[in-house]
């Protein structure tokens, strides 16, 4: 009984896995950060501009970003927070899904 319990699980993450994949292949266009709108305070220039900020390998960068590019960014962003959301959720389930492997096989050896 347990064993049938065991591979339906199995299943059921491999199948959750294999959507998981196809939801990240789906992504468009993606950057890490976050987008925000400053304030100028110097005598000379007065007025917002956007600043994308983030970090990458180790490094803190910022950007500046022209207002015909902010939807883009904007949109990069959040996909590549979905993208964040799926492959955290898609090792989860790898991990899941080798430690049933791992004890279904400790099961078959001990008998």
């Amino acid at each position: 009984m347990r064993n049938k319990k065991t591979q339906s699980e199995m299943e059921r993450i491999t199948n959750s896995i294999r959507r998981l994949k196809d939801d990240i292949c789906r992504i468009g266009e993606m950057r890490p950060g976050s987008l925000s709108q400053q304030m100028r305070k110097s005598k000379e220039k007065y007025g917002s501009y956007w600043q994308l900020s983030y970090t990458y390998r180790g490094k803190g960068k910022t950007e500046y970003i022209r207002e015909t590019f902010v939807e883009q960014v904007r949109a990069e962003t959040v996909n590549f927070k979905r993208y964040r959301k799926l492959s955290d959720q898609l090792v989860e389930l790898s991990i899941e899904l080798s430690r049933l492997k791992m004890e279904v096989a400790k099961k078959a050896e001990s008998g």
